[in-house]
């Protein structure tokens, strides 16, 4: 979540553990104010929910990169600001925008496909409820859906046959 993003600091990395601590997240609010009008405000609160406070595992690969970035400085991401970034990186790389909550999706959908445990992945994109994960975040594209029916040919009757007729054919039996 993008408010999440924005409310890390350094502190929230653990170097030694190789784990990331989602504990706040930003806001930014309509406040109205009677001389000033319509204004907004940034808060810094707790996250969404209950599940959405969680620690989680960073790959090795991601601590090294980091490890290259890392500053004392303890400041705040303006979510504004990080929407803008994120646009210039879509148009920058010639990709048709979306919103940054996709990315979400894409992770989810991609762990899926490398074979990630659904409930660990659940509890890694804080939902309290792994059918949240599984029903709205996860879209299996095609490929992935021929290749989990693939598998079927190790359990079935023509799959295992399949290798017996081969070794008939080369005259290897």
């Amino acid at each position: 979540r993008i408010g999440e993003l924005c409310a890390l600091q350094w502190r929230d990395i653990h170097f030694e553990s190789g784990t990331l601590q989602v504990s706040k997240t930003i806001l930014r609010i309509q406040k109205e104010d009677r001389d000033k009008g319509k204004k907004t405000q940034v808060l810094i609160s707790r996250p969404k929910t209950d599940s959405s406070n969680r620690l989680i595992p960073l790959p090795g690969v991601l601590l090294e990169f980091l490890r290259n970035f890392r500053q004392e400085s303890e400041f705040y991401l303006e979510p504004r600001m990080c929407l803008e970034k994120y646009k210039k990186i879509l148009k920058k790389a010639g990709l048709e925008s979306h919103t940054f909550h996709t990315l979400r999706h894409t992770f989810a959908t991609r762990c899926v496909e490398k074979g990630f445990d659904p409930k660990s992945l659940s509890e890694i994109l804080g939902h309290a409820n792994i059918n949240t994960t599984l029903k709205n975040y996860v879209h299996p594209s095609i490929d992935l859906k021929k290749e989990q029916m693939d598998r079927l040919e190790q359990v079935s009757v023509w799959g295992q046959n399949k290798g017996q007729n081969k070794e008939k054919k080369t005259g290897t039996a």
